[in-house]
């Protein structure tokens, strides 16, 4: 990896249904961090540094992309795939929470309002679906 490409995207445009997310570019790999924008310039850092530290620990611990996205792109449960039982990244996934908690703690985010922002963004299963279908 010889480059990491930050980006806020709108919600709708991620692969799935996340506000985060990493992958390598095939040919290049090239590290690509797409965070959901949400309007506050915190709220998309501290995604952005939780999916940095996620992805550090899964390459640290040989946990390929392709692990983590067969696990994500087929996760239907509720909340983050991270955090179900299973998963193959659920060390990193909860190490880069608990550093995603401090930081937020230290810029003055209330956690709550954090959840509550990212639960209010719009529904992205609902805009895929329906853009699939003509909408």
């Amino acid at each position: 990896m010889n480059k990491i490409i930050l980006e806020s995207i709108p919600h709708h445009e991620q692969r799935y249904d996340t506000v985060g997310d990493w992958y390598f570019t095939p040919g290049t790999n090239y590290l690509v961090i797409r965070v959901s924008d949400m309007g506050n310039w915190k709220y998309e850092t501290l995604i952005a540094i939780h999916e940095l530290v996620e992805v550090t620990l899964c390459a640290s611990g040989k946990i390929t992309q392709e692990v983590v996205d067969k696990f994500d792109l087929a996760y239907d449960g509720d909340g983050e795939p991270g955090d179900a039982p299973g998963c193959p990244y659920a060390g990193p996934h909860c190490v880069a929470t608990g550093v995603e908690r401090i930081l937020a703690a230290i810029m003055g985010v209330t956690w709550h309002k954090y959840e509550e922002a990212i639960a209010n963004l719009p529904d992205w299963k609902a805009h895929n679906k329906a853009m699939l279908h003509g909408g």
